[in-house]
Parts: structure tokens; C-alpha cells; sequence
């Protein structure tokens, strides 16, 4: 019997609805989580045990989620995942990427409102009194002006399109371009031809960090540009930082779906986990798209 024949038999006789034995991963999830947070708020504050404590919960995660992964995969695998898990799966996934939307559209909301309304009423005439050497620009690259009227903020320098965010929203299309090939190589059944394909996504991922680490040590270095160089600052490296995480985290994903790939697992007819891993990418790659627009270049 081969192995779509058989996974396709397994999934047959699949329950209803899988229920899992008692397990202590939540627990320890918990666990790990006030550990990250705990250790995170007393690193901040300069508590000499801070930093070992976040690194113990950051150590615990990965512990947790790779037992709890491994888990899911073998209880996929062994057949115990029918059609409601299927759509339990993808609901989860659904509601997942929507919170990620919603904290995404948090700070795009913070730059929306700082450019058109917080920084054009600071300079309003109502608070020439309070601030009468306030100029009201965007963005504010000279000490004195929009960023510090007080000049405690040093002179840095803007970030441009050109040339490394552009190369980076190249290498973020091409990724997805590649991926869709892989999906529709699996669906074909084309598994070497989906290896291939899901090899070159993940190296198009792991090259865009790398341009955007060097874009990081170019703004620190040759522009002053920093977190501290005011809310220009403040917000540009909250956006593409937290951007940058989750193309980290998706190029995890992409990873070991591809391992999982090697291993023979999925099928044309049930892959979801490489079609959640997918999801998430095409979420990584518009997000994207609305910082290139908006952040290098208005």
C-alpha cells in the first residue's frame, strides 16, 4: 500500500473528534511565559537576575513547543486527526493570523495618527506658547526640531527605499512566488519538485534577515538612526522589527514543514500544516508591502 493509500486509510478511521490524554505542556507553557515576563521586567529595571530568568523561560518554550509539535505530528501522522480537527486546525490558524493583524494595525494606527494629527496639533498656534520653536515635519532628522524641541535627541538620518528595503521586497515576492509553486508541485504530488521549491523559499527568507541585519548596522552606524531618535525612530524599528520576528518565525515554519517534507509527510489530499505554515507567509509578505509604502517611502 503506498503512503497516500495508507494515510488516506487512517484518516478514514480517524474518530469523530480526537480528544488528547492529560498532558503537562500547558503547564509548563504557563511557566515558561512568566519566567519570559517576569525575567523581561526586572532585566528592564536592572535586576541582576533578570536576564537569566528570561533566558530560562525562553529555553523552557522551546522545550514545550517542540515536545508539544512533536506530539501533534505523531497523533497527525498515526491517523487520530479527522475532518474536525482539520477545521479546528484552520479556524486556530484563522483567528491566529487575525490577532496579528490587529497588532500590526496597532502601530501602523500609532504612525497614522503621530503624522497626521499629532505632530500637525503640536504645532499648531494653540502651542506656539508652549513650544514657539516647534516645526511640525515629518520626519524630524535634525536635533531641536519635530522629535525634540528641547534637542535631547541627537541628529540622525532617514531610511530610504532604496536600496536594501527595495531588495528585500524582492526577495519577500519571489518567497511567495516560490512557495505557491511548492503548494500546487504537493497538490500535483510532485514532492521533489515541491523540496526544491520550499528549499528556495526558506533560503529567500534567511537572505532577507540578513539584508535587513545589515540595514540595522547601516542606520546605527552611518545614519545615527536609533529606537531613541524619537518617534521616527521609535516607530520605524517597531514595525520592521517586529516584522523581521515574523519572517523569523515563518522561516521556522517553512523549515520544518520542509523537514517534515524529507520524512514523507502530506499528502495532496491533507497538508494543512503546510498550508498554515503558507498562511502565515503570505500574511508576512503584505504586511510588507504596507511598510515598504509606508514607512521608506511617504
Amino acid at each position: 500500500m503506498s503512503a497516500t493509500t495508507s494515510s488516506v486509510s487512517a484518516h478514514n478511521k480517524a474518530p469523530y473528534y480526537f480528544v488528547p490524554a492529560p498532558s503537562a505542556f500547558p503547564v509548563l507553557l504557563a511557566s515558561a511565559l512568566f519566567l519570559i515576563i517576569t525575567g523581561a521586567a526586572q532585566w528592564i529595571n536592572a535586576g541582576g537576575w533578570g536576564g537569566y530568568t528570561t533566558l530560562a523561560g525562553f529555553l523552557l518554550l522551546a522545550f514545550v513547543l517542540q515536545g508539544w509539535f512533536r506530539q501533534a505530528i505523531s497523533e497527525s501522522e498515526g491517523g487520530l486527526y479527522g475532518d474536525r480537527i482539520d477545521v479546528s486546525f484552520r479556524w486556530s490558524m484563522s483567528w491566529f493570523i487575525y490577532s496579528e493583524v490587529m497588532f500590526f494595525g496597532a502601530f501602523f494606527g500609532a504612525l497614522y495618527w503621530v503624522r497626521l494629527h499629532a505632530v500637525p496639533n503640536l504645532g499648531s498656534i494653540e502651542n506656539a506658547v508652549l513650544w514657539p520653536d516647534f516645526k511640525a515635519i515629518w520626519p524630524s532628522v535634525q536635533a531641536g526640531m519635530t522629535a525634540s524641541p528641547a534637542g535631547t535627541v541627537e541628529s540622525f538620518g532617514t531610511m530610504g527605499p532604496w536600496p536594501l528595503p527595495t531588495i528585500n521586497t524582492a526577495l519577500l515576492l519571489t518567497s511567495g512566488v516560490t512557495l505557491t509553486i511548492a503548494h500546487h508541485a504537493l497538490l500535483a504530488g510532485n514532492r521533489g519538485k515541491t523540496l526544491a521549491f520550499m528549499w528556495l523559499t526558506v533560503l529567500l527568507g534567511a537572505t532577507f534577515m540578513c539584508v535587513q541585519a545589515y540595514e540595522y548596522s547601516h542606520a546605527y552606524s552611518e545614519l545615527n538612526l536609533k529606537l531613541s531618535s524619537g518617534v521616527y525612530g521609535s516607530t520605524f524599528f517597531m514595525l520592521t522589527g517586529f516584522h523581521g520576528f515574523h519572517v523569523f518565525v515563518g522561516s521556522l515554519m517553512l523549515l520544518f514543514i520542509t523537514l517534515r517534507l524529507h520524512k514523507g509527510h502530506f499528502t495532496p489530499q491533507r497538508h494543512f500544516g503546510f498550508e498554515g505554515a503558507a498562511w502565515y507567509w503570505h500574511f508576512v509578505d503584505v504586511v510588507w508591502l504596507g511598510l515598504y509604502v509606508v514607512v521608506y517611502w511617504m
